[in-house]
């Protein structure tokens, strides 16, 4: 239901609003924002949609979802998306009541009927397109940092990961691996022989990725990428007939950026026919000297000015002075007023939130031609649709209880907005981790769908074998059981790409009848099978578990969770080495595989069924997807086994 009759339609220039009365209060989506409750808060709550590197509460992030689910009272489920990409913001009242304000575009709404919430997902991502296929390697586990600095420390964390026969797939360079700050290329003081460094890497069976960020370094003399895009004027420019604020321009017209490190920069327009060209050619040449099997674009693909002060230079008028911003929208973005397309169609005011979403495409086509197989590429700035060419991480958090905690928020949403590839900075991005908070991180992270473990500059190393023993035996504890559950992990994006499934969900989309379900946010399931119950707080010695109804199998005894079939709480004792808590649901067939230090090797190893009886229904049965994990797109083309499986008593 979708009720206009609560409030009147404002349409005016650069202003449009309309409300809809609400029919239930558990409402789900929006974003990206940091939501503190999975469920929205209809306290008289507003939130920004505008893509920007701000990750602080009630402030707007590097994405743009306008779409929501709602739970209704009866079990059943709707969506609702607003397919416009001009800065926006929502507002929730408890009566409940929805508001959505926009300066731009036109209100493009598209509702989803359900009737359960899985339908609604299937609904939307046939509508915005199915998410892509992952290669089986990026199932594995990725290590990462900004602050190697050098190859000799990179090189050391993925010894120490080996030394603690931890399962290890994707070994990864960042910003720091560049030239002076160029994209597409290496600094040979500090990282010489990283190609072939990566090359024996693959040799052993690990893949690689590497960071491109999205702007062109200007003040380099015999930067070829610089010379390439002002030859073809390949920027985002300045409009005619504009005042251009002095130092804010190259020759052509082409907008200058200022971020960090780089200094100035130009952004790339990939709204033009021949920057994307230009793009994919770039990535094809550098994969000739540095072999990679998967791009990290990021940061600035919003696209950014990371000095407050730019935003002075960009003049008084109507895009960067809107009438109901009371903050200038040019603050860390470029001006608003600037031009984009092949014939300059486009306002940067108009489609500054789909600069991730333009980068995307070429970066995912020119990856594949590359390489010839199926890559992947992670994007920090998603807009509607985003998931058919990319995955995302949640960007730059901290090193807290809570933040591990807000992350299962971010990894629901985005499985409802058709991006399931997707996890957090394993044991935070900014401040120092401790022990017992990177334990329970890593093993909360063997079960995000993109699994990696990242942390900033400035910062202690926390890869696993950093921190001593006791994170090394709870990373390799945890992601060996990701690893024998990757056949059941990786059929899950099958269905995901092939039937629009999520791949994380919530607890309501298996059990839309149980109210007491709405409001979890502390456990989630992988598919329809296997329910996880992190450990989230320090010095835990219990842990409430909500056991939804049905029978539940603890995955490691094998044993079923005593009490009634139906929904209630549970309390498990937890210890400082406990495990994290995993049941699989009765009536389930999971196909699992032995483990190995990494997904090459995995491959290679014994299947096994593991059949979770249903006593009450007598049925009990699974699903296999398994093709070679990395040619494209094998579905499509039959090249695939798939096998279903029923176990019935006789």
């Amino acid at each position: 239901r979708f009720d206009t009759g609560v409030g009147g339609l404002v349409f005016a220039d650069q202003f449009l609003q309309i409300s809809t009365k609400l029919p239930s209060t558990s409402i789900y989506g929006f974003g990206e924002n940091l939501h503190h409750s999975f469920r929205h808060d209809l306290s008289f709550e507003t939130w920004s949609m505008f893509s920007r590197d701000q990750p602080t509460k009630h402030l707007n992030h590097y994405g743009v979802h306008p779409f929501y689910v709602g739970m209704e009272d009866d079990g059943k489920a709707h969506g609702v998306l607003l397919l416009n990409s001009n800065a926006q913001d929502y507002s929730f009242t408890p009566l409940p009541m929805l508001t959505y304000r926009t300066i731009g575009g036109i209100l493009d709404f598209y509702i989803f009927m359900g009737p359960t919430p899985e339908n609604v997902i299937q609904q939307y991502t046939k509508a915005i397109g199915r998410p892509m296929m992952p290669p089986y390697w990026s199932l594995g586990f990725q290590l990462c940092r900004y602050g190697y600095d050098s190859l000799d420390n990179l090189k050391a964390a993925v010894d120490r990961t080996k030394a603690g026969d931890i399962p290890h797939d994707v070994q990864y360079a960042d910003i720091d691996h560049y030239d002076n700050n160029k994209i597409f290329t290496v600094d040979q003081e500090k990282f010489g022989g990283l190609s072939e460094y990566f090359s024996q890497l693959r040799a052993e069976g690990m893949s690689t990725i590497i960071i491109l960020d999205p702007c062109i370094v200007s003040n380099e003399t015999n930067y070829q990428p610089y010379d390439d895009i002002r030859q073809i004027s390949g920027s985002i420019m300045w409009p005619d007939n504009f005042n251009i604020p002095d130092g804010s321009a190259d020759t052509d017209k082409a907008m200058f950026g200022y971020v960090w490190p780089q200094g100035k920069v130009v952004f790339p327009d990939y709204f033009k026919t021949e920057t994307s060209k230009l793009w994919k050619k770039w990535i094809k040449d550098y994969h000739k000297k540095l072999v990679f099997d998967g791009l990290w674009i990021r940061p600035w693909n919003w696209p950014e000015k990371d000095k407050p002060y730019w935003s002075l230079k960009c003049g008084n008028n109507t895009w960067d002075d809107p009438p109901y911003r009371t903050t200038r929208l040019s603050d860390k973005t470029l001006c608003l007023v600037g031009r984009q397309g092949d014939r300059g169609q486009y306002s940067h005011y108009d489609v500054h939130s789909l600069y991730g979403w333009s980068q995307t495409m070429p970066t995912f086509d020119g990856l594949q031609e590359a390489t010839g197989e199926r890559g992947i590429v992670v994007t920090r700035s998603t807009f509607v649709g985003s998931g058919q060419h990319s995955g995302h991480w949640l960007g730059d958090n901290k090193s807290t209880w809570e933040d591990l905690r807000l992350s299962i928020i971010g990894m629901l949403e985005f499985n409802l907005f058709g991006i399931p590839y997707v996890g957090a900075d394993i044991c935070g991005y900014f401040e120092d981790t401790n022990v017992e908070l990177c334990k329970r991180w890593m093993q909360l992270g063997a079960f995000y769908p993109y699994s990696r473990n990242h942390n900033g500059k400035g910062y202690i190393d926390q890869d696993p074998g950093a921190l001593g023993e006791e994170v090394v035996i709870a990373s390799r504890e945890a992601l060996r059981t990701r690893y024998q559950l990757l056949p059941y992990l990786y059929t899950l994006f099958h269905q995901a790409h092939v039937d629009g499934n999520t791949v994380v969900r919530p607890l309501h989309h298996e059990f839309p009848d149980d109210k007491k379900t709405y409001g979890i946010q502390e456990q989630f399931m992988w598919g329809r099978s296997l329910l996880i119950s992190p450990i989230l707080y320090p010095n835990q010695t219990k842990l409430k578990m909500y056991k939804p109804n049905g029978v539940w199998y603890d995955f490691y005894s094998k044993t079923a969770v005593s009490g009634p079939t139906t929904g209630l709480y549970k309390t498990l004792d937890i210890s400082s080495d406990s495990k994290i808590p995993l049941h699989i649901r009765a009536g389930s067939i999971l196909c699992l595989q032995d483990h190995a230090r990494n997904t090459r090797e995995s491959r290679k190893r014994p299947m096994r069924l593991l059949v979770a009886l249903d006593v009450n229904n007598n049925i009990t049965n699974g699903e296999l997807f398994w093709d070679d994990g990395v040619s494209i797109d094998t579905y499509e083309n039959g090249n695939y086994y798939k096998a279903e499986f029923e176990f019935k008593e006789v």
